[in-house]
C-alpha cells in the first residue's frame, strides 16, 4: 500500500513538463552558476597577473592551428580551469562544457553575426522604392564594409568583469548599467553620466519642427475667431509677454484704456488675476475698471479699487462672488460718477443693499448689467429700478433666477430706455411682452428677448409694426413661431429697418413625435423666413445666427449664398449655422463667395461640410472633418467654381448651376 500510495502524484503545470522535457533541473542551474563564477574568479586573476608581468604575451599552440589569446588571459587560464574542475570531481565532459561556455562568452562567431546584420538590413530596405524584395542589390559596397567592421568589434565584457572605461581609460567593473562608448566599448560611470548630461543639452539645443504652434493653441485661437497668418504685431506681441511673466512685472506704466482691457481678458483667461496683478490696472487717471474674473478678490481689494480711482465711471465685475454688502454701501459713499454699472455674479448681496443702492445712487447711472444672481436680485429691485433711475438708456437683466414676468409692466416705466436685454428663468406670457413692446417699441435700438418660449405670433406682429429704429434683434428659444410670421417681420411693409444684428437660433418645432415638424404650417425659421430676413437686411448685417434651425432646406441656403443670382452680403463679418443639418460643403464655399468681409463661421454639428477650401484670415470653428485638410488660398474673394473645385462637390441646388457656370 506504501508503494502504490508513493507511485500517486498529481496533475503537473506546463513549465514543470518543459524543464522535465530539456533536462533543466535545480541542481544543474546551480552547477552552472558556480562554474561560470570560478571562471570569472580566474580569469580576473589571470588578467592581473598579465598586468603585473607588463603585459607580456605567450602563445598557446593548439592541435590543428593557433589563434591569439584574449585581452587579459594568461597562458594557463584553460589548464587551470580544467584542473580545478577535476579536482572537485568534474568529469571531462563537464570541463569540456566550461571551455566551451567560455570561448562563447569571450569569442562571438563572425558568421552567425554577420547573417543577423543581413537580416536587419534586409528588414530595413523593405520600404525602399524601386528595388525588389530579396534582391542581390540590396547591399552596397559601403554595407560589405560596414558589416566587415562590425564583425571585428571588441566583444563587450559581461557584469562582475574588469574593462578599460572607452573615454579616461580608467578600470573599472561593468555593470548592467554601463553605457557604450564611442570606440565600441564601455564607459565608467562618470563618463556615463556625463554623456547623458552632454546628450540632455543637445536634445535642448535642437530647435522644435513643425509649425511653430502647437495644435492647442492653434484650436484656441479659432474659437475665439482669431485666424492670423505671418508674424504678430509689436502690441499683440508685448501684451503676450507681459501675460507670461505677470509675476516679474512691476507696473504697466500708462497703458491706454483698450490695452488695460485686453490684458484684463488674457489675465482672466489664465486665471491669475488676483490681488497682486489687480494693482497693474488701478491708476488714478483712469475712468474705467474692468476685472473679468473677480473671483480671487476680497472685500478689502474692492474697496481699493474705488479708493485708488476717484474719477470711476466705468465698473465691469464678472465673476464677482466676494462682492458684498459692505463693498456696496462704500460705492455709495465714496464714489460719485459711476453711470455704467455692470456686475455678474454678486450672490452675497442682498435685495435691501440692491435696493439702497438703486435710491441712492440710480439718477446717476446710465447703463445697468445684471447677471448671475440665483439667491438676491427680486422683482421688488427691479421696480426700484424703474422708479429711482429716471436717465437709464441701457438695461440688461439676464439668469436672475428670482426676476419673473411680473415686472415687465415696471419696466415700461423706463421712458428713455433704449437697449433691453432681457431672459427670465421663467416661461413669459404674450399678454405681458405686448404691452412693453408697445410702450417701448418705437425708441428701442436693441431688443433682446431669450428664451421666450411662451410668445406666440402676435408678439412679432407688434414688433414689426412698432420697432422702428431698432439695430440689433435677438429672439431665441421658440416652439411656438411660425414660418410665416417670421417672414412677415422682415416683409416690404415692415416697420423695421435693416438690421446689423440678428439672433434668431433655436426657433425650431421641438415635437419628438415629429421631428421635421408640421408640413402644412412650419413651425420656426424655415425656406420662406430666411429668404425674407436676407432679402430685407442682408445688405447691412455684420452678425448673424441660425444655430439650432434645424428646418431650414438645403435649397433654400443656396439661393440665399448663390453668387450668380447676384446676391452679395459685402458686411456679414460672423454667422452661426451650428446644427443646421443640411449644411454642406457647398453652402459653405457660396458663404465664402458672397461674404466678402465673412471672418468668423461656426459650423458645429455641420457633418457633411467635409473638406473645405478656407480664404486667408477667416476662422471655421466646429468642423473636425475639415481642420485636418483646411487649405488657404488668400483673399476671400475668391471664385465659387475654385472654391468648389477644391472644397468638394457639392449636393443639389443652384450652387451646381453656380458652379458650372
Amino acid at each position: 500500500m506504501s508503494n502504490r500510495r508513493d507511485r500517486i502524484r498529481g496533475p503537473q503545470s506546463a513549465l514543470t513538463d518543459f524543464l522535465a522535457a530539456n533536462n533543466i533541473s535545480a541542481s544543474r542551474i546551480r552547477d552552472t552558476f558556480e562554474e561560470r563564477q570560478r571562471a570569472a574568479a580566474l580569469q580576473n586573476g589571470n588578467e592581473a597577473n598579465g598586468e603585473a608581468a607588463n603585459g607580456s604575451t605567450v602563445e598557446q599552440g593548439n592541435d590543428n592551428d593557433q589563434e591569439p589569446s584574449s585581452a587579459g588571459e594568461g597562458p594557463s587560464g584553460p589548464r587551470k580551469r580544467r584542473r580545478a574542475a577535476s579536482s572537485e570531481g568534474k568529469s571531462k565532459k563537464d570541463v569540456k562544457e566550461l571551455d566551451d561556455s567560455d570561448e562563447e562568452d569571450d569569442v562571438v562567431d563572425p558568421k552567425s553575426k554577420r547573417r543577423k546584420l543581413e537580416e536587419q538590413k534586409k528588414k530595413a530596405k523593405k520600404g525602399k522604392k524601386g528595388k525588389k524584395k530579396g534582391s542581390d542589390d540590396d547591399f552596397s559596397d559601403s554595407d560589405n564594409d560596414i558589416l566587415g567592421r562590425d564583425m571585428y568589434k571588441k566583444a563587450q565584457k559581461m557584469p562582475g568583469q574588469l574593462e578599460n572605461c572607452d573615454v579616461c581609460n580608467k578600470r573599472f567593473t561593468v555593470t548592467p548599467y554601463s553605457k557604450p562608448g564611442p570606440e565600441g566599448g564601455l564607459l565608467c560611470t562618470p563618463c556615463g553620466k556625463q554623456l547623458a548630461k552632454d546628450e540632455k543639452a543637445a536634445s535642448k539645443q535642437t530647435p522644435k519642427g513643425g509649425q511653430g504652434k502647437k495644435r492647442r493653441q492653434v484650436e484656441s485661437n479659432r474659437l475665439d475667431g482669431l485666424a492670423r497668418y505671418g508674424s504678430k504685431s509689436l502690441t499683440d506681441m508685448c501684451i503676450n509677454l507681459v501675460a507670461k511673466h505677470h509675476g516679474d512685472v512691476e507696473e504697466l506704466g500708462d497703458l491706454p484704456g483698450v490695452l488695460l482691457d485686453k490684458l484684463s481678458q488674457i489675465f482672466s483667461k489664465k486665471r491669475v488675476l488676483d490681488p497682486r496683478t489687480l494693482q497693474f490696472f488701478l491708476r488714478p487717471d483712469v475712468d474705467t475698471v474692468a476685472i473679468h474674473d473677480a473671483a480671487k478678490l476680497e472685500t478689502n481689494d474692492f474697496r481699493q479699487m474705488f479708493a485708488v480711482t476717484p474719477n470711476l465711471t466705468k465698473l465691469i465685475l464678472r465673476n464677482a462672488g466676494q462682492l458684498k454688502d459692505t463693498v456696496i454701501d462704500y460705492i455709495i459713499e465714496k464714489t460719485s460718477n459711476i453711470t455704467f454699472f455692470q456686475v455678474y455674479g454678486a450672490n452675497l448681496v442682498t435685495d435691501d443693499t440692491w435696493i439702497r443702492f438703486f435710491i441712492g445712487y440710480g439718477h446717476r447711472l446710465q447703463t445697468i448689467k445684471i447677471q448671475d444672481c440665483d439667491a438676491s436680485f427680486t422683482d421688488d429691485v427691479v421696480r426700484t429700478i424703474a422708479d429711482y433711475c429716471p436717465n437709464l438708456e441701457r438695461l440688461k437683466l439676464k439668469t436672475c433666477r428670482k426676476v419673473t414676468d411680473k415686472c415687465i409692466p415696471d419696466l415700461a416705466k423706463l421712458g428713455k430706455l433704449e437697449h433691453l436685454s432681457v431672459q427670465f428663468s421663467q416661461p413669459t406670457q404674450t399678454d405681458l411682452l405686448i404691452p412693453l413692446v408697445e410702450a417701448l417699441g418705437p425708441q428701442l435700438k436693441t431688443l433682446s428677448l431669450e428664451d421666450t418660449s411662451e410668445a406666440t405670433d402676435p408678439f412679432l406682429t407688434s414688433i414689426a409694426s412698432r420697432c422702428s429704429s431698432l439695430s440689433k434683434f435677438r429672439i431665441t428659444n421658440n416652439a411656438a413661431f411660425t414660418d410665416r410670421a417670421l417672414a412677415s417681420l422682415f416683409s416690404p411693409d415692415t416697420a423695421i429697418p435693416p438690421l446689423t444684428f440678428l439672433d434668431l437660433s433655436s426657433n425650431r418645432s421641438c415635437d419628438n413625435n415629429n421631428p421635421g415638424g408640421p408640413e402644412n404650417e412650419p413651425i420656426g425659421v424655415n425656406a420662406s423666413s430666411l429668404l425674407a430676413l436676407m432679402s430685407h437686411s442682408g445688405a447691412n448685417l455684420r452678425y448673424l445666427d441660425l444655430s439650432s434651425c434645424r428646418h431650414i432646406p438645403h435649397s433654400a441656403f443656396c439661393d440665399v449664398f448663390a453668387p450668380t443670382q447676384g446676391n452679395v452680403y459685402p458686411r456679414l463679418e460672423t454667422l452661426n449655422l451650428s446644427f443646421c443639418q443640411s449644411v454642406d460643403s457647398s453652402v459653405v464655399s457660396g458663404i465664402f463667395a458672397t461674404c466678402r468681409a465673412i471672418s468668423k463661421i461656426i459650423a458645429f454639428g455641420c457633418f457633411s461640410v467635409g473638406e473645405v477650401v478656407v480664404p486667408r484670415g477667416v476662422a471655421v470653428i466646429g468642423v473636425p472633418r475639415a481642420q485636418d485638410a483646411i487649405e488657404n488660398v488668400g483673399d476671400a474673394n475668391m471664385s465659387l467654381g475654385r472654391a468648389l473645385k477644391l472644397g468638394g462637390a457639392p449636393k443639389a441646388g443652384r450652387l451646381v448651376d453656380a458652379a458650372a457656370a
